[in-house]
């Protein structure tokens, strides 16, 4: 193929576009929906200050509390709360309907609360308006529109004989159209882009990991816009006529949007269903009562721990063990319940991405929910940063709580068993400011990518077959 050829094709169909006033139509209503993203986006991110704030407010409870006995500080708890990832104000993914703050007490495994969406009216169900929203969905049916067109209107018309008798050969043209579309769809994409990376410059939280994540997302969607760009003049080269191509191409957005991803989430539940929060809680409760109640002192499991400990450390009372007896039972009680709960949130986790898998894979065969999958593990707004987030708060949770039983074991006098009047029997307060506070982390790059490797995957191998339909195509094309 010859580059000048390419181009000059390229810029006769920029020209054409650009003649009717439909395409400024188009650009206004792009710039309408961009300008309400942006600001729904900044609004959103903006929560992160009342998660900070708050945050900090629950490390001020914290440290405020005087001295007192360690088991009491341990009920006591502290909150942990979800910040949101700067590139969230680009994609929110599926953050509304997840929480974002959990309170982290000792012997009990909280829910993460304070979802958008339960705080919403139904109307978040149909989805919000997003940069990243508008570039999976609007912008597909703008290239369609735009591209249906390109080649089948030649054949109506007779031009396209022209091309050709002057020299141009099928695939200069069909790849000279393809490229002129595809800078078309950047042209419209451009804004987005430049825009959230004015959100990242004027984000002081921003990090290197966040630009990184900037640029492998512009590269993700540019590869999109070019695999649907191709698809578009493939569409247009096979059809009849020009109405004909618009329908198909109309069949092909509803199959890749709506149809294949609603089938696939209903298919996943139903193959796959999860207990309810009741349940979930119900069978997590039945199995640490099997195992035995830590706070009662009468307890059979635990009256075989105290007699085994008695023997080993040769005494007949556990007041006159080296070490506070009862913070030691409340530190086997903490590992117990805490191994049981992460074997059945692990179950319930297998379950969810169980669910996800079939949408992942079908991810294969349409490259809407590779693009849509990639951009929300690429804007920390996806299940697995939830769940990171989820594990985050629980090692933290149970870390503070055995913190605080090794403050009983070790400071609290061995023949007070229970209790925590009078000051021989209470921690210096300087022992909660000493535990360092609670402070989300994000996946890192490498793990989001991983996640996601199917979803990659897809989007170069379309690429490929796009580009290989093209060829096929321009051997079998016909000018009539």
């Amino acid at each position: 193929m010859r580059f000048n050829i390419l181009t000059l094709i390229a810029k006769h169909f920029w020209v054409t576009v650009f003649k009717t006033k439909t395409i400024y139509l188009l650009m206004a209503v792009v710039g309408m929906l961009l300008i309400y993203s942006v600001y729904s986006g900044v609004r959103y991110y903006d929560q992160n200050h009342f998660r900070s704030d708050h945050q900090e407010m629950a490390r001020e409870s914290w440290e405020a509390n005087p001295d007192k006995h360690p088991h009491r500080m341990a009920h006591f708890g502290t909150f942990a709360f979800r910040t949101k990832h700067p590139l969230s104000q680009f994609d929110f993914g599926i953050e509304s309907f997840t929480g974002n703050a959990v309170f982290l007490e000792a012997h009990k495994q909280n829910t993460v609360n304070f979802s958008e969406a339960g705080f919403s009216t139904g109307l978040l169900r149909f989805g919000e308006l997003s940069m990243a929203m508008i570039l999976q969905t609007i912008m597909p049916l703008i290239i369609f529109f735009i591209g249906y067109s390109a080649i089948v209107s030649d054949k109506e018309h007779g031009t396209l004989k022209l091309l050709l008798t002057q020299g141009a050969k099928w695939k200069e043209i069909l790849f000279g159209r393809a490229i002129g579309l595809t800078g078309i769809a950047f042209l419209f994409s451009l804004p987005f882009l430049l825009i959230t990376c004015w959100l990242l410059l004027s984000d002081h939280h921003s990090s290197s990991d966040a630009w990184m994540r900037f640029v492998l997302i512009s590269l993700a969607y540019l590869l999109f816009a070019f695999v649907l760009s191709l698809i578009t003049i493939f569409v247009s080269t096979s059809s009849k006529s020009s109405k004909n191509a618009l329908v198909k191409l109309l069949g092909l957005w509803l199959l890749m949007t709506v149809l294949l991803p609603r089938s696939s989430q209903a298919l996943g539940s139903y193959y796959f269903p999860t207990p309810t929060k009741l349940e979930f809680r119900s069978q997590i409760e039945a199995e640490v009562i099997q195992h035995g109640d830590s706070h009662n002192p009468n307890d059979p499991h635990y009256q075989s721990l105290r007699d085994s400990v008695l023997a080993v450390h040769q005494v007949d009372d556990v007041s006159k063990l080296p070490f506070n007896y009862g913070g030691f039972v409340m530190s086997i009680g903490e590992e117990i319940s805490a191994k049981i709960y992460n074997k059945h949130q692990i179950q319930l986790l297998d379950q969810y991405r169980n669910q996800n898998r079939l949408n992942r894979w079908l991810a294969i065969v349409n490259p809407y929910l590779a693009i849509k999958n990639l951009s929300m593990a690429l804007c920390g707004t996806d299940f697995e940063s939830y769940v990171d987030f989820q594990q985050q708060a629980e090692t933290y949770r149970y870390q503070l709580a055995q913190k605080m039983n090794d403050l009983q074991i070790k400071y609290i006098s061995p023949s007070r068993v229970s209790g925590s009047e009078g000051k021989s029997h209470v921690v210096s307060r300087k022992e909660w400011k000493a535990f360092p506070d609670f402070e989300h982390k994000y996946l890192s790059t490498g793990r989001s990518l991983r996640n996601e490797m199917v979803s990659s995957v897809s989007l170069i191998l379309w690429s490929f077959l796009a580009i290989g339909l093209i060829v096929r195509q321009s051997k079998r094309a016909k000018a009539i």
